[in-house]
This record gives C-alpha cells, structure tokens and sequence, in this order.
C-alpha cells in the first residue's frame, strides 16, 4: 500500500460565528453553514476541504458526499485526476452536475491539499507561481441590511484596507439600488471600486436601466445581471450599457462561457470552485478565459483561489468573505486590499477540531 493511498474519509458539518439570515435578489439565507470532508492517508498525513452549504438541501449534499466517500478510500491521493474520471463515469446515470459535482470536488480539493502536504509543498507553489499577492475586494451588502448596515459594512472594508466592494442589487424597484449605490459611494469616497451583483435577479429591461442610471457611481462590473443561461441578454445588455459584465458562479462546466464568448457577451469569468468539481477544472476554465482574454474572478472560495490565482496569468482578484475565519487555525492574511497566499503545506489551513460535528459517512 501506498503512503499516499487514502485510508479513510470523515465528514463534519461546522457554522460560521457570523451567521445571521441575510438576502440577495433571489435568495433568503437563514443560515452560513459548511461541510467539512477531512481524508486520511496511510502514512498519516491528513487533507480537508470545505463547502459552502447555507441551509439548502440539507439531505441531498450530505448524501452525495455519502456515496462518493467509499469510491475514494483506498485511491491514491496523487491520482486525483484519474478519480474524477472514475467518479463521473458512476455518476452518469443521475447526472454529473449539481450535488454530485459538489461532492466530488469537495473530495478533490481534499486530495489535494493531501498531496501537497505529502509532499511538504505550499499549493501555489505545486502548481507553479506566478506572483506572491493577489487583490481582494469586500463583498457583501445584502439586500436585507438597513442603510446603516451597508454603510457601515463598507467602511469597514475601507478601513481594513480594502480598494474595493462589492454590494448586492436587484431589489423590485432598481431606483432603491441607485441610491444604495449613491450611499456607498459616499461611504467609501471616489478612490474605491465599487462593483454591484444583482445574483440574476434583474430582467433585460431592468438590467438595462440599472446600468445606465449607475453610471455616475463609476460602477466596476456588473454580476450576473440575468440568468445565467440568457446568452442573448448578456450580449444585448453588454452591447448597450457599456458596463463590463461579470459572470460563472453558476457554471458546472464551461458550455456557457463559449456560448458568453462567440455572443460577445461577457467581460469576466467567474468560477466557482466547487460547482465546478475540481482543482483541474478551475485551471482548465482559467485556461479558456485566457485563450478569449478574459481575466478572471472568482466565486467565493478565497482561501483556495487566492493560492490558485497565484499560479495563471489572467487572474485579476479574488471575492473576500470572512465567514470562515473564525473557524479556522491560520485566517488568510490580507492588508492593503491584497491577499497573501499561505507558505505551509496544502491549502495550509485545518478547521480547529472543537469546532466541527462529525456526521456519518
């Protein structure tokens, strides 16, 4: 048996400090939890990964993750590519996209931070670096905040040395989100960037005049503006607004940034780690963005991209959310609006153990 072979698979579930019910454009969120997979391997060494649950199909996350635990014990952490082919082949029948993809790469991340640690190697530097910091931006201002609570949050960012915020959008009446932008722009002055992510809550009429009557706000980008499979909208609204559109959260695969790049239709590539279900795959997304130049943003998972957005050439900021942070041993250092990719083995954090609950595999 392998040193490297993995030995066993245990699953917790752990929820943020900060978790309180907040609301975008399509979405109430009652709760900020997580999913915690920990694998280990023959010669001890031990590797985690993490998903953002929120309180959405409780059972059906758990169960996914459930199924693929048997498949990857016994498998050999540095064969993490052959084990996405397994695992796709067995998901076929049900489907490869949704909770499935979800559980794979919460597998796959695991098997890498295994292997890294295996081989006492930090993540960017496995891959290859390509710089040492990587700018963040603030995210957040939900729809559900007071206008106290989204100035105040915005200042925080700015007084944490932050350049940049990001605030939700798509509210029935968009005049309201003008003048949360107009708050936040007074809030955080002229020299930070403002950007505002709707979270496909806006039709293309909506949309459209959104964009127009933010203009005086210097608004950055405009996230997922429509549906995320409106192809034809995303080309009318980028072609008449003259805002750059931000778009990939949603995307299991890259179908829908082909069909975004041959309609001239986006601006930034923003994958989403785990609906994408793998390491490889985030790199081979990046690796088409490139080839269309198209930098990229992606969703979330700051403390897996950070590391990853050091090693491609494109990539042009990582999303900031500290929900974590209380949970973990090393918080990602960030100052000065830059992010700092750890130096220790793996993805070089753990969650602290009194934290987790462990659930049965």
């Amino acid at each position: 048996m392998k040193a490297s072979t993995i030995r066993e698979l245990r699953l917790f579930e752990a929820s943020s400090p900060l978790s309180r019910p907040i609301a975008d454009a399509t979405h109430q969120i009652g709760h900020i939890g997580f999913l915690v997979l920990e694998l280990v391997l023959h010669n001890g060494v031990r590797g985690q990964s993490y998903l953002l649950s929120f309180d959405y199909s409780h059972h059906a996350i758990r169960g996914a993750v459930r199924d693929i635990a048997p498949m990857a014990t016994g498998w050999d952490a540095a064969a993490s590519g052959s084990f996405i082919v397994h695992a796709e082949q067995a998901h076929e029948y049900f489907g490869q996209e949704g909770v499935q993809r979800w559980a794979l790469g919460l597998v796959n991340i695991a098997m890498w931070d295994a292997w890294a640690r295996h081989l006492n190697v930090p993540m960017h530097q496995l891959w290859g670096s390509t710089r040492t910091q990587v700018p963040v931006y603030g995210s957040g201002g939900w729809l559900s905040y007071s206008d106290a609570e989204l100035v105040d949050e915005v200042r925080g960012y700015v007084e944490r040395g932050f350049r940049a915020v990001k605030i939700k959008v798509g509210s029935p009446n968009w005049q309201r989100d003008i003048e949360r932008l107009r708050l936040v722009r007074e809030a955080v002055g002229p020299h930070v960037q403002v950007m505002m992510d709707a979270n496909q809550g806006c039709d293309l009429a909506g949309a459209l005049a959104l964009a127009h009557a933010a203009k005086p706000w210097g608004i950055r980008w405009f996230e997922e503006p429509l549906h995320h499979h409106n192809v034809a909208g995303f080309a009318s609204l980028r072609a008449q607004a003259g805002i750059s559109l931000a778009m990939g959260e949603r995307e299991y695969d890259t179908r829908t940034l082909q069909a975004l790049i041959a309609a001239q239709g986006i601006d930034m590539w923003q994958p989403d780690l785990l609906r994408l279900g793998s390491v490889q795959a985030w790199r081979d997304s990046a690796a088409l963005a490139h080839a269309h130049h198209l930098p990229v943003l992606p969703h979330y998972y700051r403390d897996y991209d950070v590391p990853l957005l050091c090693t491609i050439t494109n990539g042009l900021a990582a999303e900031s959310f500290d929900w974590i942070d209380g949970l973990i041993d090393t918080p990602l250092q960030v100052r000065d609006g830059m992010a700092y990719p750890r130096e220790t083995p793996g993805w070089g954090f753990r969650f602290r153990e009194p934290l987790l609950k462990e659930i049965a595999v």
